[in-house]
Parts: structure tokens; C-alpha cells; sequence
């Protein structure tokens, strides 16, 4: 092959190339827009739901629709999810904290149930070894117990709260982003202390510890 044979070669390659990459950023560009624009529907329908319902922002220093559009830029990144805490009662510094613990309990009874229901779906413990049985019970309470006490500690983040009067007393949701790769740590800590605390045999520690590592979506794992 002639050396103009072998540059001209070469120059097609590279143009190639080159429309392909423009052909992948224009994709891209057309996905993210699309992204946005679903995103913004959501924001608008959330708003229109919040205000219609009679809910108001808990606070004078934001409007409810930057809150909200704040709490929706925090979900962009995709090791971010939303927890909702609810309460209710006539004193909002007091709901303020039972919609935190009412969070937390939730979150930790999520991350047990979806490691039960790997255990469970897996057959992991076939269900003859009473021993095992009772050993795996007593785990799955200690772990959702050290879940709760191990995700207070700036795992679950307050993104906005807001109220509503109903007779005589408020209702109170706040509103909680939980950063994965956070609470993925947590979560660890809490498995090895309640494999210490339970004395969960080893040869099952290490499995569960595979699924403790999965982590789940806290808006569609279900609870037992």
C-alpha cells in the first residue's frame, strides 16, 4: 500500500471516530434533556400536590418551592435517595425529632427485612437446623436495633420539613436525603457488632455480609 494510500486510510479512521463521538455526545445531550424534563414535570406536580394539600414549610427563612428544588438537585446524584419522617401533634420542636426517629426506624427496618429477604429467597438457611434458626432471629433484631443507632450519626440528612394544621394539631413530614455510600458504611458497622453481639457463626457471617454490601432502594424495598 502506497504511503497516500495509508494517510488517506488513516484520515477516514480519525473522521470516523470523530462523527461517532459527536454522534454519542449529541445522544447523550438528548438524554439529559429528556432527564430534566421529566424532572421538572416532577417538580411542578410535587409543588401543586404539597400546596393544594394545605402544607407549608416549616421554616421563614425558604419558600417551599427553593426547598424543594434544592431537595430535587440532592437527588441528581444517584447515591442519594429520599426518606420521608411523618409525625403529628401540637408542638412542632417536638414533631421535628419524632419525624427523625420515625425516619430512622424506618430506614432500619428496610436494611433488616431486604437482608432477611436474602437470606430467606437464597435458602441460605434451609430452615432444619433449629439452632441456626433461633442464631439468624436474634441477628436480625440486633442488626435493625445497631442499623437505627449507627445512621444518627450524619447519615441521614434533613433536606426540609413542612406542616400542616388539622384540628387541633399539626402534621409534620420532613423530608431526609440518605447518601449510600454513608449509609453502606453504617450499615457494615452495625452487621460486624451484631455478628459480634449474636455470635452468628461464621460461615454464615460472610455471606450475610455479601448482602448486607447490596445495598436497596429505600422506596420499594418491602418490610416483613
Amino acid at each position: 500500500m502506497s504511503m497516500n494510500k495509508i494517510i488517506i486510510s488513516l484520515a477516514l479512521t480519525l473522521f470516523s471516530g470523530i462523527i461517532s463521538t459527536a454522534d454519542y455526545g449529541c445522544a447523550y445531550s438528548q438524554s439529559q434533556r429528556k432527564i430534566e424534563k421529566i424532572r421538572s414535570k416532577q417538580y411542578k406536580s410535587k409543588i401543586k400536590e404539597l400546596k393544594s394539600a394545605g402544607w407549608e414549610l416549616n421554616s421563614s427563612s425558604r419558600t417551599l418551592e427553593i426547598a424543594l428544588l434544592d431537595h430535587y438537585e440532592k437527588l441528581k446524584d444517584p447515591n442519594n435517595q429520599e426518606i420521608i419522617g411523618t409525625a403529628s401533634g401540637k408542638s412542632t420542636n417536638v414533631l421535628r425529632q419524632v419525624a427523625f426517629n420515625n425516619a430512622i426506624t424506618y430506614y432500619a427496618g428496610q436494611a433488616a427485612s431486604v437482608v432477611k429477604g436474602r437470606i430467606v429467597s437464597d435458602q441460605f438457611s434451609d430452615g432444619s437446623d433449629e439452632s441456626a434458626i433461633t442464631e439468624f432471629d436474634k441477628f436480625y433484631a440486633a442488626y435493625e436495633r445497631l442499623v437505627n443507632a449507627e445512621i444518627k450519626s450524619g447519615v441521614l440528612m434533613e433536606s426540609f420539613s413542612i406542616r400542616r394544621k388539622s384540628g387541633n394539631i399539626y402534621e409534620y413530614q420532613t423530608f431526609f436525603i440518605v447518601n449510600e455510600d454513608k449509609a453502606l458504611e453504617a450499615r457494615k458497622r452495625a452487621m460486624q457488632r451484631a455478628v459480634e453481639e449474636t455470635k452468628l457463626a461464621q460461615k454464615y457471617a460472610a455471606k450475610v455480609s455479601e448482602f448486607v454490601n447490596e445495598g436497596f432502594n429505600v422506596e420499594t424495598a418491602t418490610e416483613e
